[in-house]
Formats: C-alpha cells, structure tokens, sequence
C-alpha cells in the first residue's frame, strides 16, 4: 500500500510524521538544505533515512577529446530540461588546448536553441520553474560578468515569464559565486585549466558529490574518473541515468542509493515516506 499525504504546513505536521514510532524510513529527493533539516528531525528517533540531495557536476574535457562527442554529450549534461536537474552540469573545465574550439561549438549549438513557451515547437528552451529562478539565474550570470568572466552569448532574462536565454560565459574563476552555486538553468560557465591534476582538485573542491563527467581518451578519462569525488561519473556521455545503475551520491549530495539491486535492498521490508520538494 503506497499512501500519499500532503501536509500543511509541511515543516510542523511532516515532523509529526516522523516522529511516529511506525516510521522505519525517511527518503527525500530535494535541496541539500531541506536534507539537514529533515536529518535533524529524523535524529531525534534514529530514522533510517535515504536523500538525494543538491548537485554541482563539474565536467572535465581532457586534451585529445573527441570534441564531436564531448560537444554533443556536453549539451546533453547541461541542457536536458533546460539545466533544471539536479544531475545537469554547471562547472566545465576545458583543457587549454581544446578551449576555445569547444567555446565556439558550443555558442553554435547554444545558437540553435531560441527559447520561448512549448505551446511554439520551434522553441527549443522552455521555462525555469519560477520568476524567482529565472531572476537567482540572473544575478549568477551578471556577478560573474563583473568579477571579470566574458560573456559569450545570451545573458537575457525575459521580460515576463520565467525565461532566460541559453548563455554562454568563459574566463570564470574557480570558486567564484557561480562556480559554487547549483546554477539550475541553462547557463554553460568555462574555466580553462592546463594541468589535469589542477582539473580534478577543482572539479573535488565542492560540497556537492552528486554527478560528474568526463570526456577524453577512454583510458585517461577512466583514470580521471576514478580521482573524482561523485556518487556517479560518466564517461564520454552526457546521460548517466539507467534503471539497472544505482543512482545517488556522496558528501552533500545524498545519503543512500536509488535504482538498481542497491536500491530495492536498501529499502526491503523498510516502511518508509518518501518526500520531494
């Protein structure tokens, strides 16, 4: 039997919940905030809990990357439901040496995505979820322009609605607002590094463990790979989710799996509410 409840207000009454003795487990998909509120409320009666939390993927593309693949699996990462998910990719670092042939691929694709409302097929870029969003987006994008960052394309909110262009920004500096930030919108932000162990010490310099990728030669992007500090990496590919793969991640990012053997086992025999934002 799945029952679903919609309490309000949420806080006091999912608190409530919690705290009944016939609750053995918590899952929650959402903000890495709401996640520590809830585990402090699920401490008090030591609940099994399970969270995916919030994500800041960093992608690495390695000299001698194929850049046909690395382009196309890059938009993919980054702009698969408008970078509104928590697995999209929002910090690139690109090796010098493919920098700014990848830069001008990308603001060409980006070029082909005009955006607007879904009722029109020709738009290829929808809605953020709120005016609010498009706005935090906004100040992201216009901060990092003036802390030096170059603005490529885009950069425009809507003047109504919650739509913001498919923007482009190069010469970002590692740890700037934007490059901390899970951006959750269609906002590609460059950093051009030349030592790949530099790549993989910033690409780990984040909270956030949820999703990485990695695009390059099969063996030196595997090695890479395993350097990074994320619940799941993919590989030459801007799609990691798959029914038969655990889904979740590490430090910030979550607690628990999700999918797979993995999944089913960590919730066997459990009873369980599952809460999303």
């Amino acid at each position: 039997m799945v029952n679903l409840v919609t309490p309000m207000p949420t806080g006091p009454l999912v608190k409530q919940m919690i705290d009944r003795e016939e609750v053995r487990k918590v899952s929650f998909t959402g903000s890495t905030e709401v996640g520590r509120t809830l585990l402090h409320a699920c401490a008090d009666s030591v609940v099994s809990t399970s969270m995916e939390l919030g994500g800041n993927a960093p992608v690495i593309v390695l000299p001698g990357a194929d850049l046909d693949l690395t382009v196309a699996g890059a938009l993919q990462a980054k702009m698969r439901n408008g970078g509104s998910a928590c697995t999209a990719a929002n910090r690139f670092y690109v090796h010098g040496s493919l920098h700014d042939e990848f830069v001008a691929r990308m603001d060409a694709a980006l070029a082909e995505m005009p955006v607007g409302p879904g009722l029109d097929r020709s738009n290829q870029l929808g809605a953020l979820v709120s005016v609010a969003e498009r706005d935090k987006v906004a100040v992201l994008v216009d901060d990092a322009v003036a802390g030096g960052a170059t603005l490529v394309r885009g950069g425009k909110p809507s003047a109504t609605g919650a739509f913001y262009d498919a923007t482009l920004l190069t010469d970002v500096e590692h740890g700037s607002q934007i490059n901390v930030t899970e951006i959750f919108g269609p906002v590609t932000a460059v950093v051009r590094y030349d030592d790949i162990d530099d790549a993989v010490r910033m690409a780990n310099d984040t909270i956030y463990g949820l999703m990485a990728y990695v695009f390059g030669e099969e063996r030196a992007a595997m090695t890479v790979a395993r350097r990074l500090e994320a619940g799941m990496v993919a590989v030459n590919r801007g799609v990691v989710s798959d029914p038969a793969a655990p889904f979740g991640g590490v430090k910030q990012s979550g607690i628990g799996r999700e999918g797979s053997s993995e999944g089913i086992l960590e919730f066997l025999e459990e009873k369980y509410i599952a809460l999303t934002e």
